[in-house]
């Protein structure tokens, strides 16, 4: 596969208005893929004796884990990004580099995020569980459903109300870099070059024996397990460097608002389209206040440009988001041959999304609606989505999730 999946975005203080951390990513993945939105309450686990079963294998399970909420697909037990009652977020990217990915079944990035989310209060603590459980079980296994191979090692955005981490992985290895102001972003490439602030103990003489660095010049990460010219990161044509680009535009001014406009950008590459596309968004307030509660948005449907990105806030007895909880299928991930032709996993939400999307169309070819679109069109278009889903959502009894 090539690499081209996900954008994850985070804007601290002074980049942003009011003392508010802001998190973004969009999750780009294979195109007939549904991705649902689902909450875990809080738990306390007496029998540590029994193993928890993520996606492919079964770890150690903890006393006591957070409640959270996930965007995902729908047919793995991880995350392509969410958030928990602490206001810690978490979002991954598929990366490659020099060091091979490995085919055995383990850990897959997306259980690292919510085991993450489920086991850390804190930025940097969420960072230490992905580490450790990426020392103690490894990373690896077909991250698509079916038999289409799609495997990756990882990059993560860590997120909470005071400051962000950005861990980048290559097998067992890592770096991690410290974001306490501004802005930072990571896509499909390794990022951290000179300025790690964290490191596998062995990083870089594995390097050296490697014959990757020669123990002389300074280190570089992402030029030392990859094979990019970080001199031009910034400057080369992609998605990593148009998302920075954004980012900076708004530097200063940057809102909940001014996320979710970067997250529907077209041009820009970042709302994907084809047959990798962006299945489903989310953006998060994290203000600095702690007796000012986070705010998640999450869309839980493709292509943000004509989403709603739905609020949700931890409170308490909150009740299972049924319209956006994708049917389940026995086991369905760990039959070997997989299925050969997919189950349909629509939730009630993204079938009214979709039914939404073709009143709509129907609508702009009978207006005939020009080839080049007036710049109000995008606003019509979210307007006729909200007209049509609104009685749906006003309808439906979901608590924390609601428009």
């Amino acid at each position: 596969m090539e690499p081209c999946s996900c954008d994850t975005f985070v804007a601290l203080p002074p980049a942003t208005v009011n003392n508010r951390i802001i998190f973004g990513k969009n999750s780009d993945r294979p195109c007939d893929e549904v991705q649902e939105v689902v909450y875990f309450p809080a738990a306390v686990h007496d029998n540590l004796k029994e193993h928890l079963k993520c996606t492919y294998i079964e770890i150690d399970q903890v006393p006591e884990t957070y409640a959270i909420v996930l965007s995902r697909p729908a047919w793995l037990w991880g995350a392509e990004m969410g958030a928990n009652e602490h206001g810690v977020c978490i979002g991954n990217e598929a990366v490659w580099g020099r060091e091979e990915v490995c085919d055995e079944e383990a850990l897959l990035g997306m259980d690292l995020v919510r085991l993450g989310l489920e086991r850390a209060d804190t930025a940097e603590k969420a960072l230490n569980v992905i580490v450790d459980l990426l020392e103690k079980y490894g990373q690896g296994g077909n991250c698509s459903e079916g038999r289409m191979v799609f495997s990756y090692h990882n990059s993560f955005l860590i997120a909470d109300r005071n400051e962000a981490w950005v861990l980048e992985t290559a097998g067992k290895y890592w770096a991690a870099e410290k974001v306490q102001e501004g802005v930072r972003n990571i896509s499909n490439q390794l990022s951290i070059t000179t300025k790690i602030d964290r490191e596998h103990p062995d990083m870089r003489s594995y390097a050296k024996q490697k014959g990757w660095w020669d123990g002389k010049k300074e280190f570089d990460f992402a030029a030392t397990y990859s094979y990019l010219d970080t001199t031009k990161m910034m400057i080369s044509p992609g998605r990593y460097c148009e998302g920075y680009k954004l980012l900076n535009k708004h530097k200063g001014n940057i809102t909940f608002e001014t996320m979710m406009e970067i997250l529907r950008d077209k041009p820009s590459g970042i709302n994907m389209e084809g047959e990798f596309l962006t299945t489903a968004s989310m953006v998060s307030i994290l203000p600095q206040d702690s007796n000012v509660p986070c705010i998640h948005f999450l869309t839980g449907t493709p292509d943000p440009e004509r989403s709603v990105f739905k609020p949700f806030i931890f409170v308490p007895n909150i009740s299972q988001l049924l319209d956006t909880s994708s049917p389940t299928f026995e086991d369905s991930v760990k039959k070997k041959p997989q299925f050969n032709i997919k189950p349909d996993r629509r939730h009630p939400l993204y079938q009214k999304h979709q039914q939404a999307l073709e009143i709509l169309d129907n609508k702009e070819q009978s207006m005939r609606v020009p080839i080049v679109p007036h710049p109000r069109q995008h606003l019509l278009s979210v307007f006729w989505i909200w007209a049509i889903l609104i009685g749906f959502w006003c309808s439906s009894q979901v608590s924390g999730l609601s428009l």
